[in-house]
C-alpha cells in the first residue's frame, strides 16, 4: 500500500465533466489499495473571475479581504470533488487549507508555509477515506486566511506530501510532463522521463511553467519524489527526484526554457557604500518579491547602477519599494 498525494490544476477540474473524470482517476488509485490525499485548484478561470469582481468594487482592495475572497474558489472545487467521489461509492472528506492545518506567515497574497499540522487529514486517511484539500491557501497563527501566490497549489501539495511522508506527490496538469522545450513552440520537443530537483528548479525559475520553483525547492528539502503528468491521459509523465550517484558528474543540456513575463528594474546613481544593496534587496525580500538576475555596474567613481529582474506581476510593487 502506498500513500499518494495528488494535485489537480484548474484546467483539470475546469468543468463538472472534468471533475467527474478526475474522480474516476482518483477511484482507480484507491481501488489499488492506496491511501490517497488530493489537493485541488479553483475551477478553470474562477480565480480570475473573483479578481475581476473585487476590482470592480474596489480599485485597490485590501489584501487580507482579497485572500478571503480568492480562497473560496478552491472551496468550490473540494466540495464538488468530494461529492463526485461519494457518488462513485467512495468515502471522501473535504478540507479548506485552514482545516487541513496549512499554517503560513502573515504576508497576504504571497504567503509562505511555516508548518503543516494535518492530524485531521491523517485520521481521514487512516480510516480509508479520501482526503481532499484546498490548494493555494492557508491560515496564519492569528487565524487570518492567506493565499500562497502563483503556483500555490503545487506548494500546498508538496508540503502536504512532506508532512504525510507520502511515497510520491503526483502533479496533474494539462501537459504530459516536462519537455526539453515548450512543445507549443518546438515541434520536436521530447518528454523528459526523469529529471533531478536541481535541473527542474533551474528550468522552472527560467520560465518552464509546469511547476513553480518554490514547490521544487520544497520537494528537494524534504526529498519528496514528484510525478508530473496530464490528467487528460494515462501516460507516465516525468519523475522529479534526487540525482542518482551515477549522474553526479554527468554533463548535459536537459532543456531550453523562456519567459516573456519578466521585467527589468534599473536603479541609477546608487552610492557605492557598504550595505546599500543589502537594504534594497532586504526590503524586497520582506515583501516576498523574488529576484532573479542582479547586475551591479560602476557608472563613475563612487556611483553604481543596480539592475535586477522580477516577474511582471511584481513590477509595480518592486518600483514602489525601490
Amino acid at each position: 500500500m502506498a500513500l499518494i498525494v495528488q494535485k489537480y490544476g484548474g484546467t483539470s477540474v475546469g468543468s463538472i465533466e472534468r471533475i467527474k473524470e478526475v474522480a474516476g482517476k482518483i477511484a482507480e488509485k484507491v481501488r489499488g489499495g492506496n491511501k490517497v490525499a488530493i489537493v485541488v485548484s479553483a475551477m478553470g478561470k474562477t480565480t480570475d473571475e473573483l479578481l475581476d469582481m473585487a476590482y470592480k468594487i474596489n480599485s485597490n482592495p485590501r489584501k487580507r479581504e482579497l485572500d478571503m475572497l480568492l480562497a473560496t474558489g478552491e472551496q468550490i472545487s473540494i466540495s464538488l470533488m468530494a461529492m463526485a467521489l461519494q457518488e462513485l461509492g467512495f468515502s471522501a472528506h473535504a478540507f479548506t487549507g485552514a482545516q487541513a492545518g496549512i499554517i503560513t506567515n502573515k504576508i497576504h497574497s504571497r504567503a509562505r508555509i511555516s508548518k503543516v499540522e494535518s492530524d485531521r487529514v491523517k485520521e481521514v486517511l487512516d480510516r480509508g477515506e479520501v482526503a481532499i484539500v484546498a490548494g493555494f491557501q492557508g491560515i496564519t497563527e492569528d487565524e487570518d486566511i492567506t493565499t500562497l501566490g502563483r503556483g500555490g497549489s503545487d506548494i500546498s501539495a508538496v508540503a502536504l506530501a512532506a508532512y504525510l511522508r507520502a511515497d510520491v506527490c503526483e502533479i496533474y496538469t494539462d501537459v504530459e510532463g516536462v519537455f526539453t522545450a515548450d512543445p507549443r513552440i518546438v515541434d520536436n520537443a521530447r518528454l523528459i522521463e526523469k529529471i533531478s530537483y536541481e535541473e527542474m528548479s533551474e528550468m522552472a525559475s527560467l520560465g518552464a511553467k509546469v511547476m513553480h520553483p518554490r514547490s521544487i525547492d520544497y520537494a528537494k528539502r524534504y526529498d519528496v519524489p514528484i510525478k508530473v503528468s496530464s490528467s487528460f491521459t494515462w501516460n507516465e509523465g516525468t519523475l522529479i527526484m534526487k540525482k542518482g550517484e551515477d549522474e553526479m558528474e554527468k554533463v548535459e543540456v536537459v532543456g531550453v526554457t523562456y519567459d516573456k513575463n519578466v521585467a527589468k528594474v534599473i536603479i541609477k546613481g546608487v552610492p557605492d557604500k557598504p550595505g546599500i544593496a543589502y537594504m534594497l534587496f532586504e526590503s524586497l525580500a520582506k515583501k516576498e518579491i523574488p529576484i532573479d538576475m542582479i547586475i551591479q555596474s560602476a557608472n563613475r567613481e563612487g556611483i553604481n547602477d543596480i539592475a535586477f529582474t522580477v516577474e511582471e506581476g511584481d513590477l509595480k510593487e518592486a518600483i514602489k519599494i525601490t
